[in-house]
């Protein structure tokens, strides 16, 4: 059987990690610091409910007990489309809420593909990941991480650089390696 949980963190230690596209992620991966919540809803508006609850849920959290959260959607949002709806709802949810000043949330999906790129160009993979998931992102945790690193507006202009120069075979078989992976 196949666990989601176990499927991500596979994909943040390989790919995220591994490949260093995000310069912060291993800090509170090593610590235990990221939460991961698993959704089974399969309706945009059933996983919307539980995206708004966990967004409540974490912001209640300290730092300590969860530094940054991956909210994955193990039975819904397959469509890329549906996914950036939601995603869009959610965006507005927390800035109605007052939230936004506290939260951010980042996008990742197994078909994720910037505007603008053909489906297949590996620089996609920056965002593609086992399961349709947000990030849930700390503002205070994001600022000082940001202050101590240098340049850090060239991040995604490198990871884009790394994974074209990987090639696309190469990036598909990396997430597919978390993908089989089960609990």
């Amino acid at each position: 059987m196949n666990d989601p949980v176990e499927q991500t963190r596979c994909w943040v230690k390989e790919v995220v990690i591994g490949l260093n596209l995000c310069p912060f992620a291993r800090t509170p991966f090593e610590a235990g610091t990221i939460r991961y919540q698993t959704c089974d809803a399969a309706t945009s508006d059933a996983v919307y409910a539980e995206l708004i609850q966990e967004l409540a849920t974490f912001a209640q959290l300290s730092p300590e007990e969860a530094e940054t959260g991956l909210f994955i959607i193990s039975g819904g949002l397959a469509d890329f489309g549906d996914y950036l709806d939601v995603l869009e709802d959610a965006q507005a949810a927390l800035e109605e809420a007052g939230l936004d000043h506290m939260l951010q949330l980042a996008s990742f999906h197994p078909d994720y593909c910037f505007e603008g790129l053909e489906d297949d160009d590996p620089a996609n993979y920056t965002n593609r990941s086992p399961y349709p998931m947000f990030h849930l992102i700390r503002q205070d945790g994001l600022a000082a991480a940001l202050e101590s690193w240098p340049e850090p507006e060239s991040i995604p202009e490198r990871n884009v650089a790394l994974l074209r120069e990987m090639g696309l075979a190469a990036v598909q078989s990396l997430l597919q390696k978390c993908r089989s992976r089960s609990g």
